[in-house]
């Protein structure tokens, strides 16, 4: 039954993801940033997971930029080719060592970028298609967040869910595996589980 409700929630959320304005992903990702500037982990992050948005996901490039000015190491996630729901996490020093990968998305050359053996990034920023506020992800599906989330490398990391304010829902079903984020950010608020 759980896996119904989520395939549901997964096509309403997307939806309503779909059609935003442009101008209404501007506006909602810009207070989103600054929202991201007040974490102390943010503030003082030597190295850092983020994403490259793709299908109207709120936009984090501002602070991809950010953090490259400060000379901190940027970690992106690189999906693996012949291992689905599987990624790799990369560093790249700057948008030009950006390549289109699997399902569209901007991911760090797999030539210029190798993959990282070892990382300890004091914040994550990542997407989803909705959270709770228990602090529950809901993804695509592949659970390839639910794996990176799960190694020893990010421990200790604040793992910050990253959506719209209509994204944070009441409460989303889980199963065992699936990994919850510490703090969700949205254009409105920033909410600790």
């Amino acid at each position: 039954m759980a896996e119904k409700e989520k395939i549901e929630l997964r096509k309403r959320l997307m939806a309503r993801r779909a059609a935003l304005s442009a101008e209404e992903i501007a506006e909602a990702s810009s207070r989103v940033v600054q929202l991201v500037r007040t974490l102390f982990e943010w503030k003082n992050a030597n190295e850092a997971l983020i994403y490259w948005p793709i299908k109207g996901e709120v936009d984090l490039r501002p602070l991809v930029a950010e953090l490259w000015q400060r000379g901190c190491r940027v970690l992106l996630p690189r999906c693996r080719p012949d291992t689905p729901g599987e990624m790799d996490l990369a560093c790249a020093a700057c948008e030009d060592e950006l390549v289109p990968g699997p399902f569209s998305l901007m991911e760090p050359d797999a030539v210029k970028c190798p993959p990282v053996q070892e990382c300890c990034p004091e914040i994550a920023l990542i997407p989803g298609i909705g959270f709770d506020r228990k602090g529950n992800r809901l993804g695509f599906g592949g659970g390839y967040y639910d794996r990176l989330l799960a190694t020893e490398q990010m421990r200790d990391t604040l793992v910050v869910g990253v959506a719209y304010e209509f994204q944070l829902i009441d409460d989303i079903p889980t199963q065992p595996w699936d990994k919850p984020v510490d703090v969700v950010c949205t254009e409105e608020e920033l909410w600790r589980p």
